[in-house]
């Protein structure tokens, strides 16, 4: 984990805008909400599926540093925008006050809007694959993932589900999409820039994904509820306060821990047929679901 972080931290330090260049505060403000920060676990997916799709094969670890990039400077470009008076008007985020408090909302939602094109920037002008036909599927991926019909549908739902009591069909169908789309396309993303699996293959990483992608969300409602601000870097106990729905909530927390702990089961049961390529995945998924923070 801590090879792939760094690889990722200093490849981003690489291809963000240096703050020297104008609109100087804009750059300055993309690298403020993306470096030195986040536990980069959609770059360590990329890496880890990667590693799975490619098996004995040798792999080239830039394309995947590239791709994991990508996957970062969507999911800060979202948190950014997420944290915002108009969304969730938040004031912490990584430890740190968010993006519009330490700058301003304008800038902050310029912040959300370049990094997105970064994302795409740096998959469209990269060799990732071997077959240019992939690579155009990739970006579909990315953007699909990215839209209203991932990331951010899921919180045009999660906004309008607040004060709404809804059922576990439900909450998950807005997981899926909020947090699961990136997780499920960070998977996608390193398959395919790791080698070219089977469709067979494809499948099992993608329903791992799904499980882990949900997993995670149960266990951050789980965090809010029994962690800390100081621990999280973020302020707990805001989706209660703001009567927002969580797998808490629904469920309660002991249905919810054992919620978490069925799909990281669920999630290393999809990857038993893959053998020892998968098994950066499945510490993941363990990762995930038994983490502090």
């Amino acid at each position: 984990m801590a090879r792939v972080q760094a690889r990722t931290e200093a490849t981003l330090e690489r291809f963000l805008p240096s703050a020297t260049i104008a609109p100087q505060r804009l750059h300055e403000a993309m690298r403020y909400a993306v470096l030195g920060g986040g536990k980069r676990i959609r770059p360590l997916l990329a890496f880890a599926a990667g590693e799975a799709a490619a098996g004995v094969r040798q792999i080239d670890p830039g394309r995947l540093e590239i791709v994991g990039c990508a996957l970062e400077c969507i999911h800060a470009y979202s948190l950014v925008h997420d944290d915002l008076p108009s969304m969730d008007n938040d004031v912490l985020r990584r430890g740190k006050p968010t993006c519009h408090v330490e700058f301003d909302e304008a800038t902050a939602l310029l912040v959300g809007d370049s990094l997105q094109s970064l994302a795409f920037q740096l998959l469209a002008e990269h060799r990732l694959c071997d077959d240019p036909a992939v690579q155009v599927e990739m970006l579909k991926i990315l953007a699909v993932a990215s839209g209203s019909r991932g990331m951010a549908g899921g919180q045009a739902i999660d906004l309008a589900s607040v004060g709404q009591t809804l059922t576990v069909p439900e909450l998950e169908y807005m997981h899926i999409h909020k947090t699961g789309a990136l997780i499920r396309a960070s998977v996608a993303l390193g398959a395919r820039a790791g080698g070219a699996p089977s469709p067979g293959h494809l499948e099992r990483l993608d329903h791992y994904a799904k499980c882990v992608g949900l997993a995670f969300q149960v266990v951050d409602d789980v965090l809010d509820q029994e962690s800390s601000t100081a621990t999280l870097g973020k302020t707990v106990g805001k989706d209660a306060a703001n009567n927002k729905p969580t797998y808490v909530s629904v469920l309660g927390l002991a249905r919810a821990k054992a919620l978490a702990e069925e799909l990281r089961k669920d999630a290393l049961e999809a990857l038993s047929a893959l053998g020892s390529a998968a098994q950066r995945l499945a510490e993941l998924a363990d990762f995930i679901v038994l983490r502090k923070f």
